[in-house]
């Protein structure tokens, strides 16, 4: 599916990130523009260096762009104060991470509903059902993290980034601490929330496997983004990249 085809939920316009003065400066991102469509995933790879991590700070209202501008559902953020940073990423978006991020006093159900506990709003529960009813979580749900395999709290992640309905998921690395089977079924998870619920989902990864459940792969190198695949199969996109880290 071509970009213009739906509306982009992400926008980035010619985005840099200068780290440090003078000599010791490094230029993590030297001019990046991007659509996000809504409704659909796409990975971002790299080499180590490349810029992928920033990027995915700077659309996530985490770090700020040293010049260029973010709009995330239609707002720009660049210029937003802390707190109406923190509020428009408490309402428009989820983040699901390598090491899972769960707080270990509180069980499955608790960290799931902890965006919304946070913004004082009540769960409903039938989309809470719902949601753990699609990750496999229902018979975990008073256990804690320390009572749960590294996949079973990946799935209390997924969920917790999906429970709000987030504008977009930012996944950073969500299979990178998980063997190869539990980080198939995590990236299966991630797909059926595009598929099934509509969710926008933005993925950083080294994995070709991973990348290869995206619509659209992003390669960036040096700070730019030097090439991009849509529907690419993991040979296709590990070729890519030996391409691009030849370079």
């Amino acid at each position: 599916m071509e970009n213009g085809d739906r509306a982009a939920v992400l926008v980035a316009r010619d985005v840099t990130r200068r780290y440090g003065d003078g000599d010791t400066a490094v230029d993590a991102l030297r001019g990046v523009s991007v659509d996000v469509p809504a409704g659909e995933l796409t990975a971002v790879m790299g080499p180590s260096g490349s810029g992928k991590s920033t990027l995915m700070h700077i659309l996530a209202g985490l770090d700020r762009p040293s010049t260029g501008l973010v709009t995330v559902a239609g707002k720009e953020i660049t210029d937003l104060g802390d707190s109406e940073l923190t509020k428009l990423r408490r309402e428009h978006i989820g983040f699901v991470f390598q090491f899972f991020n769960l707080l270990p006093m509180l069980n499955a159900e608790e960290n799931i509903v902890l965006p919304l506990t946070i913004a004082g709003v009540k769960p409903d529960r039938a989309w809470l059902d719902e949601l753990i009813g699609s990750v496999g979580l229902g018979d975990r749900l008073h256990h804690r993290p320390s009572e749960l395999s590294g996949g079973q709290q990946q799935r209390v992640a997924i969920a917790r980034a999906l429970v709000s309905r987030p504008s977009v998921v930012f996944a950073d690395e969500p299979t990178g601490n998980l063997d190869s089977r539990t980080g198939g079924e995590i990236l299966e998870l991630l797909r059926q929330a595009v598929e099934e619920m509509g969710q926008t989902v933005v993925m950083v990864t080294h994995e070709a496997r991973a990348s290869a459940i995206a619509d659209r792969v992003l390669f960036l190198a040096d700070g730019i983004i030097v090439r991009e695949l849509s529907g690419a199969s993991a040979p296709e996109i590990g070729a890519a990249m030996e391409a691009i880290s030849s370079e």
